[in-house]
């Protein structure tokens, strides 16, 4: 890291020279988009996966560098375009020529850091992970000639002459299998503004950046995630009642100002292909202007309701379709305009009593009257005052967007837990829509069902093209068209594996689905079935998950426990 903090520190000192790019796809993209971060140093290109024209500078970073009456030099991509920022795109990050193209004017990631290391004069890739090179996946990439480990273990090589660079934290699993969300987007998030923070820092005092500013840094985040789950009763308050609203059909949506209401979009969209929910149960909103933070705004503008985020689209379109049943959760900080806060509140309470707030103050602020007695519940964090510098006030920006995160993430995950979406930390209901989680969907058919591989891609393929038969052409097509048909389709998971276990039909297994409470009700009553292997209560698996923390790092506690932690209370 902290040579890494170096290269960054020669952009910022020749700022004719370069740009700083962020690229990633899913969550990594969104993240580079909320950062505003692709590395590009001679150009430097930090990336986790990639997608949209290099254009308009971002959100974050940029903002501090107009502060200081800098040239903003930072940039994104993201896989898909500024579209997969707002909605759930997540097949775009399979093509690695895709990524290529979009750098020059793999999946996505592979497909720029190989470009990278073939242009060196121009570009230094940094490939940021959280999982040992090893463990990279080496299946072959269907538009490309090489698997994303080959280019994981060419970077490493090339790390040695500090022509590429791999930042690869090991932080253990995810509290959910795969659910890269929540501790990966989270540890990206502390890991590059810790890195490219103490790189302006360090370079402004015109000194090299050190082991001890970067540890500074990261213990900023640690008081976060202290003052966060300070708040565990009030936020498993809160994911009651989102599980409350989604099991009665009803929708939840995330108001959220400034960058907050970005980290609510986010999340909202994530749970689209996590936990195979409709893009219309947990919807994030934008208030506030969002006019200069798209590379290419027409990507999003009149696209549909998918794509609908701000201030306008929830007065307008949301608002008066309000039931009871909804919950509206406001996110803002007392800095906010509070008048503006209020006149929201006021509109939403006349449709639903189901409101709630996540409000951040700063130490000596408090908020008004009027406004608190609007709400029955509010999670209220307060942040010391603790910088008095320009970067300070960054720092505790990110605090605060970190913050957000966690409680929605908490929330989100919790409540769709609750609905019996989650067997054995395993998200059973994903929704399939790219090769990622194709594979992925075979992994947990093969582990609940204990048949074979054949067997089991045989039900998945049957599951995804239902109610047409298999043929050998559909059985020898790419993985692409698969994932292009199960995109569409729900539970394709849960049917494919009640299909196993029961070793009935498509239809028989779509019944017993149909006649459960719920997807991990039905997977429970067959496994406890004769002939099957009895299996625990999911739940109680999430004990020892949690009483492990205490011997994990806070990155560990923080997402274990952002995804179980007040399950069970």
């Amino acid at each position: 890291m902290v040579q890494v903090a170096g290269k960054v520190q020669e952009v910022l000192k020749d700022p004719d020279g370069g740009l700083v790019v962020l690229s990633g796809g899913g969550t990594s993209g969104r993240m580079a988009f909320l950062m505003s971060v692709t590395l590009r140093t001679i150009k430097i290109t930090v990336t986790e996966l990639p997608g949209a024209p290099l254009a308009r500078p971002s959100v974050s970073f940029n903002q501090l560098m107009k502060g200081l009456g800098q040239k903003p030099l930072y940039t994104y991509l993201i896989a898909g375009g500024d579209r997969s920022v707002v909605a759930s795109r997540e097949g775009t990050e399979d093509s690695a020529l895709h990524g290529i193209e979009e750098l020059k004017k793999a999946p996505f990631v592979a497909g720029q850091m190989d470009y990278c290391m073939n242009n060196t004069a121009v570009f230094l890739p940094v490939l940021v992970g959280f999982n040992p090179v090893s463990m990279a996946r080496n299946d072959p990439i269907e538009d490309w000639s090489s698997t994303f480990r080959q280019v994981a273990e060419r970077m490493q090589k090339m790390q040695q002459n500090q022509k590429a660079f791999v930042l690869n934290p090991a932080i253990g699993p995810e509290g959910l299998s795969g659910s890269s969300r929540m501790k990966g987007g989270s540890a990206t998030k502390i890991l590059l503004e810790t890195l490219l923070l103490a790189a302006h820092k360090t370079v402004d005092r015109g000194i090299a950046a050190s082991q001890r500013c970067l540890l500074e840094i990261l213990r900023t985040f640690e008081r976060a995630h202290q003052v966060t789950y300070s708040q565990g009763p009030k936020i498993a308050t809160l994911m009651k009642h989102v599980s409350a609203s989604l099991e009665k059909k009803g929708h939840v949506y995330l108001v959220g100002w400034q960058t907050l209401g970005i980290i609510a979009i986010m999340d909202g969209v994530e749970c689209i292909h996590t936990f195979g929910a409709d893009f219309r149960d947990v919807r994030g909103f934008l208030i506030g202007d969002h006019s200069d933070m798209f590379n290419q705004k027409a990507e999003i503008t009149n696209q549909g309701p998918q794509f609908s985020f701000s201030q306008e689209d929830f007065l307008t379109s949301i608002l008066p379709s309000l039931m009871e049943i909804d919950t509206v959760v406001f996110i803002f900080t007392l800095d906010d305009n509070l008048t503006e806060v209020q006149t929201i509140v006021e509109q939403v309470k006349d449709k639903t009593s189901n409101i709630q707030a996540l409000a951040h103050s700063t130490v000596g602020q408090s908020l008004p009257i009027p406004l608190k007695k609007l709400f029955p519940s509010i999670i209220s964090i307060t942040w010391p005052l603790l910088f008095f510098d320009y970067e300070g006030n960054f720092i505790q920006k990110f605090q605060r967007e970190l913050s957000t995160k966690w409680v929605l993430n908490t929330v989100s995950t919790g409540a769709h837990v609750l609905l019996g979406k989650i067997l054995q930390n395993h998200m059973l209901d994903l929704r399939i829509s790219n090769s990622k989680l194709f594979w992925r969907a075979l992994a947990m058919l093969q582990r609940f069902s204990g048949q074979s591989k054949v067997r089991c891609i045989e039900s998945l393929l049957q599951a995804i093209h239902f109610p047409q038969p298999l043929s050998d052409d559909i059985r020898a097509a790419p993985i692409s068209c698969h994932v292009q048909v199960a995109h569409e389709k729900e539970q394709v998971i849960p049917i494919a594996l009640l299909s196993l276990l029961f070793r009935c039909s498509i239809t028989e297994a779509q019944t017993h689905l149909a006649a459960a409470p719920s997807v991990c009700e039905a997977v429970r009553s067959a496994l406890a079935g004769p002939g099957q292997k009895r299996t625990a209560d999911p739940l109680a698996i999430l004990e020892p998950a949690v009483h492990r923390t205490q011997h994990l790092d806070v990155m560990n506690k923080v997402e274990y426990c952002s995804a179980f932690g007040y399950i069970r209370s």
